[in-house]
């Protein structure tokens, strides 16, 4: 689980900030067990005055498996939180009883065809993610582990969530659909459907709407793209590596899904996916911020290369300069930082093609003296391996100097 990037010393406060907007959301997404809206927002606007202030409160017949257990046994959350100390007890009370009313603001709105314009998308994104987001940064601040300025990251820290939250809703269109709560903007997806409804993407067999499907979903990816400036800029003001490394791997895995949904019709037939494989990969490169740039660099270069040669097919795309400026951006966000994950591989690589030479060569002989050709090939890895070493210690003092929590 990413939470168990973080120390100790914070794991509990931010294990505590999740389980009780668990709770709230779980409030909010049911649709069945409240008498009426009316009944739901009032749960929901004094969530933390009971849930949070009552040690004995506790909610049974509302969400299914895990969330509803949650709600039927609050108590034990409610017994490790008030042990909490009062700095991290005021943010989590804080953020729950602002996203209780941006959640209550939604409840009645018919989001069937999805929110009404990129503003509301944007302001949906903001209460359920965006205050996450600030909610993490203030928890770290008031750890010690982090500079009290990070509290006041705010515009940073909403667009870090945003980024993540976005990324989900163009992956689950589908899903959303089905269920009658959908959130891609009818602003944007109007534009594209001949049919005026959101469902219309899912007809995939017809031409027209397939060609149409790739636009809308191209333009929602290139917007949540042009988020990653932000979110880059978030990750360089931390210092402690467990931090830097939990906040990065949500991160990294967003941008990964973001090349995958892009101009991938295989989002409107069913749920888009990374692999597990890639996804270690991913997580064994938020270790510096090298590995991060290298990640993002990667995957902006990705869905450039798909929107150039699609649009040397000739297919029209309405987004297209604006996928390119926003890949070009992280590109060049990244490129230095990016490079040196890469001149470590470089070294590598030859040094690994030198091994595996090693085992060929082994007993072959020179055509000329006819002696053992070993000793050369030796020689080759060598000097591979000091030449590795060496690399390795340069690219090492050029990464950003994170810190351990112990050593903070």
């Amino acid at each position: 689980a990413v939470i168990r990037q973080l120390p100790p010393t914070l794991l509990v406060d931010v294990l505590i900030f999740y389980l009780v907007l668990r709770a709230l959301d779980t409030i909010e997404d049911d649709m069945t067990s409240f008498e009426d809206n009316d009944v739901k927002v009032k749960h929901l606007m004094s969530f933390h005055k009971t849930a949070l202030v009552d040690p004995n409160w506790s909610m049974d017949g509302v969400g299914e498996a895990d969330e509803k257990l949650l709600l039927q046994e609050f108590p034990k959350c409610h017994s490790v939180y008030a042990a909490l100390n009062e700095q991290s007890r005021r943010v989590i009370s804080d953020i729950t009883q602002r996203m209780a009313a941006g959640m209550a603001e939604f409840v009645g709105k018919d989001l069937g065809q999805g929110t009404a314009d990129v503003k509301q998308y944007n302001r949906y994104c903001h209460f359920v993610a965006g205050l996450v987001g600030e909610g993490l940064s203030r928890l770290f601040a008031v750890s010690g582990l982090e500079n009290p300025s990070m509290a006041n990251e705010l515009h940073l820290s909403d667009q870090m969530g945003l980024f993540l939250q976005k990324t989900n809703i163009i992956r689950d269109y589908l899903e959303d659909y089905v269920d009658g709560r959908a959130f891609w903007p009818k602003s944007v997806w109007s534009k594209y459907s001949k049919s005026g409804d959101l469902g219309y993407f899912a007809n995939q067999t017809d031409t027209e709407a397939a060609a149409q499907s790739l636009c809308c979903l191209n333009e929602l990816v290139t917007d949540a793209l042009e988020l990653v400036p932000d979110c880059l800029a978030y990750l360089s003001k931390l210092h402690c590596g467990e931090i830097f490394r939990f906040c990065a791997i949500p991160q990294v895995m967003a941008i990964a899904t973001l090349d995958k949904c892009y101009a991938n019709p295989d989002i409107f037939t069913g749920v888009v996916k990374i692999r597990k494989g890639m996804s270690c990969k991913l997580i064994n490169n938020t270790n510096d911020t090298s590995g991060v740039h290298s990640t993002f660099h990667e995957f902006a270069l990705s869905v450039a290369r798909k929107a150039r040669k699609a649009n040397k097919a000739g297919v029209e795309d309405p987004s297209f300069e604006r996928t390119i400026k926003a890949c070009d951006t992280i590109c060049e966000l990244t490129a230095a930082e990016a490079s040196k994950k890469v001149g470590a591989t470089q070294v590598l690589m030859p040094l690994a093609l030198a091994g595996l030479s090693f085992a060929s060569y082994s007993s072959s002989r020179s055509p000329v003296s006819g002696k053992p050709l070993i000793p050369a090939i030796a020689g080759v890895v060598f000097l591979g391996a000091a030449a590795t070493k060496f690399v390795g210690r340069f690219v090492s003092r050029g990464t950003s100097a994170l810190k351990s929590a112990d050593a903070l």
